[in-house]
């Protein structure tokens, strides 16, 4: 079972005390929240505590939904402290929130809990000094943690590239540094962003959030990546993970991506094959880009592709993107598309095709008569001139139909 996703990282002593500090002089309860909403110091209530504040206390964070309506009122644009309003449904009553920025870089939230939405000039002025200090001193912290992540970055881009020597130098590299454990298989999820989707700190911060609490649970070991054009992790086991336990996982990174980023991102996800040895990460990962195209251009996988469910589909994806489009599909099945009734005889070629020619659970599988599906066969043979008692022809017609599914909407006509 894996664990619970981490909240974020606890904020140090001297975060903590010039939180506690702030709170004393305002009496007024205060937290820090990194750039995703998810809480980092928070100070003792004053009697002004509500639902969410408890429920963040308890969990380590707060919701999905209250973090999704934070960051729908733009507070990691905003270049000044503002208020956000309460929502009775959620449990949570007016902020005060100061975005604290040091060289343009959105460290994290000030938040106050202000239930009239009214601050005297003193305390604003309070507010403003301690959030200068509070950035300052979490800048310092971010240099130290950006160093850790880059180098941790270096190291996956090197154990998943095709330079066979950079892999075996990062393999020892990792185990000295204790970044590797003994466990050997090995399993690779990506994650891509849309194209519209311009990489800046809040996506970056986003897709780190997403997949930091699967790099430590009590079943896999992990790294993460956060490259310019995708995120991946790469996870070490003691053995490979059941198909129940890969989907949940993917579930799970996929709803944290939607609620951090929101739906305009449209994160898709792809997952390589399960391999038994380091060695092979490399693989897993070139499959979990493969398998990231799926999910990206067959909208019934619902953002997540697993290349061990591709089947042959995982062929046809590893066309170049040019080369994916209606000229791939055979003239005859364009004809069928074209003809009177061509959308129901298309459907029943697909199901003919999937039960491997089988008339008795093709006709049970479209609910109609044997009689009824001999006709349709017919007019199929007629309209695109194939035999399908041919295997040459059947395969043809199977591999375009496969081709239709996979053709983006400005790729041309899909039959």
């Amino acid at each position: 079972m894996t664990a619970r996703l981490q909240r974020a990282r606890p904020g140090s002593p001297e975060l903590q005390a010039l939180v506690d500090e702030l709170a004393e002089r305002l009496g007024r309860s205060v937290a820090v929240d990194d750039p995703l909403v998810r809480m980092v110091c928070t100070s003792r209530h004053f009697g002004d505590e509500d639902p969410v504040r408890i429920g963040t206390l308890l969990q380590g964070r707060a919701d999905n939904a209250t973090i999704r309506y934070v960051l729908d009122q733009g507070v990691t644009q905003w270049s000044r402290a503002g208020f956000i309003d309460g929502r009775d449904d959620l449990g949570l009553l007016p902020r005060y929130v100061v975005p604290l920025r040091e060289r343009g870089h959105l460290l994290g939230l000030l938040v106050v809990v202000v239930p009239g939405k009214t601050l005297a000039e003193h305390e604003t002025r309070a507010i403003g000094l301690a959030a200068d200090a509070m950035a300052a001193q979490m800048y310092g912290e971010q240099i130290a943690t950006d160093t850790r992540k880059a180098d941790e970055r270096d190291l996956v881009l090197d154990l998943v590239g095709t330079d066979v020597a950079a892999r075996t130098t990062a393999r020892r590299r990792g185990r000295e540094r204790g970044l590797l454990g003994a466990a050997e298989h090995v399993l690779v999820t990506v994650v891509q962003l849309s194209c519209a989707t311009e990489l800046g700190r809040q996506s970056e911060a986003g897709m780190w959030g997403a997949l930091e609490g699967f790099r430590q649970t009590r079943s896999a070991q992990g790294l993460v990546a956060i490259g310019k054009e995708r995120a991946t992790l790469l996870q070490l086991r003691d053995r490979p993970p059941g198909p129940d336990e890969v989907a949940s996982q993917s579930a799970r990174i996929h709803d944290e991506l939607r609620t951090f980023l929101g739906p305009s991102a449209d994160p898709v996800i792809g997952v390589g094959g399960r391999h038994p040895g380091l060695d092979d990460a490399w693989t897993s990962y070139e499959q979990a880009l493969v398998a990231a195209r799926a999910a990206r251009r067959l909208p019934g996988l619902r953002g997540v592709g697993d290349w061990e469910l591709l089947g042959e589909l995982a062929v046809l994806l590893q066309l170049p993107e040019h080369a994916l489009n209606a000229s791939l599909v055979p003239k005859p099945l364009r004809s069928l598309g074209e003809a009177h009734g061509g959308d129901r005889l298309r459907d029943t070629l697909r199901c003919f095709l999937e039960h491997a020619g089988s008339i008795p659970r093709t006709a049970d599988a479209l609910g109609i008569h044997r009689t009824s599906l001999y006709y349709r066969l017919r007019q199929i043979q007629e309209i695109t001139g194939l035999d399908l008692d041919d295997g040459a022809h059947r395969l043809s017609l199977h591999l375009g139909l496969r081709v239709g599914e996979l053709i983006a909407p400005g790729d041309g006509p899909v039959v």
